[in-house]
């Protein structure tokens, strides 16, 4: 694609050289319309990777104030990134869509009620203390939910909102950080994982049987001090100061490990987070006190399939369970791990079946489902059918955010299916305990290796 920066723009800031070098890259060619879920739905050109594209080049290369157009177009990209997996030039749609966002936070006002919304999920949603009272607080609106769901402007996404949130909480776990968590037996490597915001208030069980997975499979974990929000949630929101400052924390908390007793990776248990972690390095690139360390830190982290692979899983139950296996566009398009998580699944002993349209994006998306209700909405829906279709005993994935869309999809349809973290199933293959919400679906203890059952 033909660009017209002048030297003086490229000049004033350091992201437009980088933007102009991506908006190069494109061809044209479309191929990217044909995977993405909003040209899927909409069918308007503006609403593809294209498009876009096409729009955030007309901005940048301007230097003028977002339009109201471009922020419609713009906020209704999921940021899912199939676009990136399908394009054949190898155009970083991420980084320019990212570098578009911010624009938008600089330099357009958007409505009050827009404005305020994106607000209060900023200053909520990052901080596990003020999560859980928002869910709690939450358990009283959502009978009225409905009425919510009348009010102008604002109505459809304080309905959407309440509609997410969960009738009950898990209690607080006994694992939360800062602490360390020994190997049995032998250690044999050191990692820290990732506590996160959202995911230890609606799930902490999933860290925890992830701790146990590894502590049985020789590896010491550590929570360490300091860490929290990996940042992505306001990054998409265009806040990239605030975005920096959690990644900042988080940084100086895992260098003091690595620099301490060391680590040999940092694991990541929300696909969502683990994409930004990754991204670190390239965040941070023209910080002088930061580059290095981020830089470091990107090449440790990992998403826990990916480490888990690298274990000898020794599972000791046999099943005859159909997993129907939910590949998260954060894991598959934004890290590009595809097959991992279901090799591991495979090896602990479930028959794994794909999902028709996996590369599809359920409408998540981190606040998009609140931000998009209806789009969002349609995505769940179709990514719920496509689910069963497969007709499976149960659901993995490894994003908490998809969890949460896709629960709700099976809970609209009277669906029992339950749907859980790829570690947790891993953890009850190899020894851990049944999982809750296998145990409420009526999904019972399984056979032990070894053991035939009785006819």
């Amino acid at each position: 694609m033909q660009t017209n920066f002048t030297p003086e723009l490229l000049a004033s800031d350091p992201r437009l050289p980088v933007s102009e070098k991506i908006l190069r890259t494109c061809v044209h060619c479309g191929f990217c319309t044909a995977t993405c879920p909003t040209y899927l739905l909409l069918g308007d050109e503006l609403d593809s990777p294209r498009g876009r594209i096409y729009q955030i080049k007309d901005m940048l290369e301007s230097g003028k104030p977002a339009t109201p157009d471009v922020v419609k177009h713009v906020d209704r990209c999921l940021s899912c990134l199939s676009c990136m997996t399908t394009c054949p030039s190898g155009v970083h749609y991420m980084h320019l869509v990212d570098h578009a966002r911010a624009h938008i936070e600089e330099t357009y006002e958007r409505p009050v009620a827009d404005r305020t919304l994106r607000r209060v999920l900023s200053a909520i949603l990052p901080y596990p203390g003020r999560f859980r009272l928002a869910m709690l607080a939450a358990r009283i609106g959502k009978p009225l939910a409905g009425a919510f769901g009348a009010l102008p402007v604002i109505g459809a996404r304080l309905k959407a909102m309440l509609a997410l949130a969960p009738w009950s909480l898990p209690d607080r776990s006994a694992m939360e950080g800062p602490a360390s968590f020994p190997a049995e037996g032998e250690r044999r490597r050191r990692v820290a994982i990732l506590s996160g915001c959202a995911q230890p208030v609606l799930d902490p069980g999933i860290n925890e049987a992830t701790i146990r997975l590894l502590n049985r499979h020789g590896v010491e974990v550590v929570l360490p001090k300091g860490e929290g929000c990996c940042g992505a949630l306001v990054h998409h929101m265009g806040r990239e100061h605030d975005a920096l400052a959690f990644a900042r924390a988080n940084i100086d908390a895992w260098m003091a490990e690595v620099e301490g007793e060391g680590l040999d990776a940092i694991l990541i248990t929300a696909s969502g987070c683990g994409t930004t972690i990754k991204d670190y390095g390239f965040m941070f690139r023209d910080d002088e006190a930061y580059a290095a360390k981020a830089a470091k830190v990107s090449a440790l982290a990992k998403d826990v399939t990916e480490f888990v692979e690298t274990l000898e899983l020794a599972p000791v139950r046999s099943f005859d369970l159909i997993v129907a296996y939910h590949s998260a566009c954060s894991m598959q398009h934004g890290q590009q791990l595809k097959d991992g998580p279901k090799r591991l699944l495979t090896r602990a002993g479930f028959r794994v079946k794909e999902v028709p349209e996996g590369h599809i994006c359920c409408g998540s998306a981190g606040v998009y489902n609140i931000l998009q209700p209806q789009i969002a909405g349609q995505l769940r829906e179709r990514k719920v059918g496509n689910i069963q279709r497969t007709r499976p005993d149960l659901v993995a994935t490894g994003n908490i955010g998809c969890i949460t869309q896709i629960a709700k999809g099976f809970a609209d349809r009277g669906a029992t299916t339950p749907i859980l973290h790829t570690a947790e199933l891993l953890d009850w293959a190899t020894g851990g305990p049944l999982p809750e919400r296998l145990a409420k679906a009526g999904i019972g203890e399984a056979i032990p290796v070894g053991v035939v059952a009785a006819e």
